[in-house]
Order: C-alpha cells, then structure tokens, then sequence
C-alpha cells in the first residue's frame, strides 16, 4: 500500500527531462516559497542503496529557484549561480522527503535562497543556492 501525500501537497506543477525520472514529484506553494517533495523510492538510491546525495542537491537547487520565482511573481527565470549542499543524515525507502524553502533575498540580478531538506521531518541536509534573474523568453 503506498503512503499518503502530506496535507497541502499536490502533483508538481512542473515537468522537466531531467526530475521525470523521479515521479511522482509533489509541490506545495505559500506566498514567497514551493516547498517539494516526493516519497523515496528505489530510484532514488545509489548503488549501496542509500539515498543519492545527487537527489537532495537536484531538488533543493530546484525548490529554491521556484521559490525565488514564487516570491518575484513569476515574472523573471533564474538560472543557478552557486549551490552548496551540507548532508547531515540520511533517509530510508519509503519516508517522505520534503524540500523546504526560504528566499532571504531577491534583488534586480540575483535571488539568494536557503533551504532545509527533510525525511520525515527530520532535517538530513540544507542547502544554500544564489541564483541570476534572466528574462522570460517571450
């Protein structure tokens, strides 16, 4: 039988070539922040069957450009300047992993984001992110 979602998540929003393998991603937005998440899966291991720090770093770097977008309206695109991602625990098949996100800062060029990663609520990495502001192709 397969977990439920967390309250207030629905199916991502938005599909990409490279998180396709990784559905069902789920997604939960405030006013300046997306929170992400997904429940691991076998997928989501490396070959010792540990979840793979590459997840963690791919998603908290996508959470946190969301939320950059999310907190300026969406009138912008960002692009990744820096990421840095501390892992501090791990997680086990079948926990829910949540990607939880602050803006601390947007400005006219750059946003600068931080963000906790959860298994289950309980912190396993954070991560910090700086991001460039690109125009929306028309």
């Amino acid at each position: 039988m397969t977990e439920p979602v967390p309250a207030g998540f629905e199916p991502h929003f938005r599909k990409s070539p490279f998180t396709d393998p990784w559905e069902p991603l789920y997604s939960k937005r405030t006013a300046k922040a997306v929170t992400m998440g997904l429940r691991l899966a076998k997928p989501h291991t490396n070959a010792r069957g540990l979840i793979h720090g590459g997840l963690i770093a791919a998603l908290a770097d996508n959470a946190m450009g969301y939320s950059c977008a999310q907190a300026t309206g969406w009138t912008t695109s960002f692009v990744t300047i820096s990421l840095a991602v501390d892992y501090v625990g791990s997680a086990n098949l079948g926990q829910w992993l949540a990607v939880e996100c602050e803006v601390i800062k947007t400005g006219s060029t750059i946003c600068f984001a931080q963000s906790l990663i959860k298994a289950d609520d309980v912190v396993i990495a954070r991560a910090n992110g700086t991001f460039r502001v690109v125009p929306k192709k028309e």
